[in-house]
């Protein structure tokens, strides 16, 4: 949430910092605002509520600060309401900042500091470390900024800029993400790396409570205890046109097409002699002999993955799995130690309470296997093991091929877990990797025949007020995403059931003119499936049937007002063709709304605060 940039360099700071804000507006946010050492070596400050074409008309207003030093930010309301005067950057006397994250204890300090005489302007948490930096300054900022880290509970990144030195910005994370890009006679701080693509691939990853100071001559760090050290310097395996709509009109629509290449990115090197091989993750047959059991620890669509993979890994491999969701495994003593697995998947590696859950399970003696598509994360640099999923960069808020490469890594792994137990032969593993192998052109086959009647079928959906899917199985696993997709960018109320729960009480929102979405792929299951369906079509639902083409063999005409066939394919791997039509459809849904896809209301892309 939130996005942190700043600029020193040769080139017009404001511009940059608004180039660069553009480019992590993905990550949601309510305000916009830019401060830059101007010609006078005074910091100017310009922020508004609204988003960042609000800032750009106040600029065009009020005067764009001329400068080449200069931080910026996109804030996402946590403490106080949208408002020009809660916007970011904020200022003591001699300081202005801006900060991703959340200070928990920051009523403690505003008072501590109201006491001292201190005033403030605004509700934000972030105002109370701008005035306790101002209220330590010394001259010394790297120790004002080590004394202040000490006294500060939560998780931040700070951009920061001192009055007194108008060549240089410093920079300090704890828990939120932060990188530091290097170009020559230039230097930046971001969010994240597609803010700095267009100036520079190569980045240094800021550990915790490290202090960066960047100036035209370089940049330099200290640790914890201000030593200097040195870093590594890392370069982005991605240009700026990955990061770029690349003729499409949203990032979402453009994202559901490049899954066929994902997948294939993503599993094609974890692949030899139609078996999975998994070394090159620092993952080995023999590693995986002997787990007890697995536990799934992710939030949102991650946890829809991990949905995927239970119904999987159970199958496959015989072991017990649960799927948790983060933010309820941390708070609740879980049942995981010494002998269990425990997988945490998370899209930017930096998702809060994942990360916290990462922590916990370790501490309880489990092994973790981080699955994540951020390289270099917090969630990938704490895991015992890892399998990058290599997605490329996901802008849209609403995830697409980032689900679909999760899902193609739980595959993946849960085949190599079976065949390391022993419950699947070397035969039949290969039969699955050779089918997993098909996937990215199943895929774009279901790209290019259902997009159509997709977007039929969204426009009858924007009138109605709720919805549900349904579906049973590893298709109940299916319509969780497909709910979850929908109401994201409609704003449409929208549920999945387990179809089978539905005479438990849910039958009874059903009324005429309901649309009903039903996920139809098993055959194994689909004699039931029918019935449910034919349970809400006979109480006046409009039926949307997601199903192949042997189940649609089985189905009575005018079981449903709408049908999506996919072409069959191995049935435990349907989820990865199967969710594609729901994902276009919820894209044409908020298409025929007239909702902007890629920044969904509230929403944010990476959660970094609980």
């Amino acid at each position: 949430m939130c996005g942190i940039v700043g600029y020193v360099g040769p080139r017009d700071c404001s511009d940059v910092l608004v180039s660069a804000l553009q480019k992590l507006e993905y990550r949601g946010y309510d305000s916009a605002g830019i401060a830059v050492f101007d010609e006078n070596d005074a910091i100017t400050t310009v922020k508004t509520e609204g988003k960042l074409q609000n800032l750009k008309d106040k600029l065009q207003i009020v005067g764009k600060p001329n400068g080449h030093v200069g931080i910026g930010h996109t804030r996402w309301a946590t403490h106080g309401e949208p408002s020009d005067v809660n916007s970011h950057p904020h200022s003591g006397a001699r300081v202005t900042i801006v900060h991703n994250g959340i200070i928990e204890n920051y009523q403690e300090i505003k008072s501590f500091l109201v006491g001292k005489g201190r005033e403030f302007l605004s509700e934000t948490d972030t105002e109370v470390v701008a005035q306790l930096l101002d209220f330590y300054y010394d001259g010394n900022p790297i120790a004002t900024i080590d004394k202040v880290m000490g006294e500060v509970v939560g998780s931040f990144a700070l951009g920061i800029m001192f009055k007194d030195f108008p060549d240089r910005v410093f920079a300090v994370r704890r828990e939120s993400p932060l990188i530091v890009g290097v170009a020559d006679g230039e230097a930046f701080i971001a969010s994240d790396v597609p803010a700095i693509l267009q100036y520079t691939k190569d980045y240094y990853l800021l550990e915790h409570d490290e202090i960066a100071t960047l100036t035209n001559d370089g940049v330099s760090f200290v640790d914890k205890y201000l030593n200097p050290i040195e870093k590594e310097l890392k370069t982005a395996d991605w240009d700026q046109e990955a990061a770029e709509k690349g003729g499409y009109p949203h990032f979402m629509i453009k994202e559901i097409n490049e899954q066929p290449e994902a997948i294939r990115t993503t599993i094609m090197p974890r692949i030899k002699d139609n078996l999975p091989n998994l070394e090159e993750c620092g993952i080995t047959l023999e590693m995986l002999k002997g787990f007890k059991s697995v536990t799934i620890v992710a939030c949102g669509t991650a946890m829809h993955a991990g949905m995927v993979g239970k119904y999987v890994i159970e199958d496959l491999a015989r072991i017990p799995v649960n799927v948790d969701i983060a933010s309820e495994f941390r708070y609740r003593n879980p049942i995981v130690g010494d002998g269990d697995l425990v997988i945490i998947i998370s899209q930017s590696g930096e998702t809060a309470d994942s990360l916290a859950a990462l922590r916990l399970a370790k501490q309880k003696g489990a092994k973790i296997l981080a699955i994540v598509n951020a390289k270099g994360s917090s969630i990938a640099r704490e895991a015992d093991m890892l399998i990058y999923t290599l997605a490329g960069p996901e802008i849209a808020v609403a995830s697409t091929k980032a689900y679909i490469t999760q899902i193609s890594v739980m595959y993946l792994f849960a085949f190599e877990l079976a065949l390391a137990n022993e419950t699947i032969s070397v035969a039949e593993c290969q039969q699955l990797t050779e089918s997993l192998q098909k996937m990215p052109e199943a895929v774009k086959y279901v790209i290019d025949n259902t997009n159509e009647v997709c977007k039929k079928i969204g426009s009858k959906l924007i009138t109605a007020d709720s919805l549900l899917y349904i579906g049973r199985g590893l298709d109940y696993a299916l319509s969780m995403e497909g709910s979850l997709k929908l109401k994201e960018v409609s704003y449409i109320h929208s549920e999945s059931y387990a179809a089978g729960e539905l005479k438990h009480g849910t039958i009874s929102l059903i009324e005429d003119g309901m649309p009903v979405i039903a996920v139809a792929t098993q055959t194994d299951l689909i004699e039931k499936t029918i019935s449910n369906v034919v349970e809400v079509k006979s109480r006046g639902a409009n039926v949307i049937l997601v199903c192949t083409e042997a189940c649609e063999q089985k189905m009575k005409e005018g079981i449903a007002n709408y049908k999506v066939v996919i072409p069959n394919t191995h049935e435990l791997l349907m989820p990865i063709t199967a969710v594609v039509p729901l994902q276009i459809l919820a894209y044409y849904t908020a298409i025929h709304k007239g909702n902007d896809p890629d920044q969904p209301r509230n929403l944010a892309k990476s959660v970094t605060v609980e």
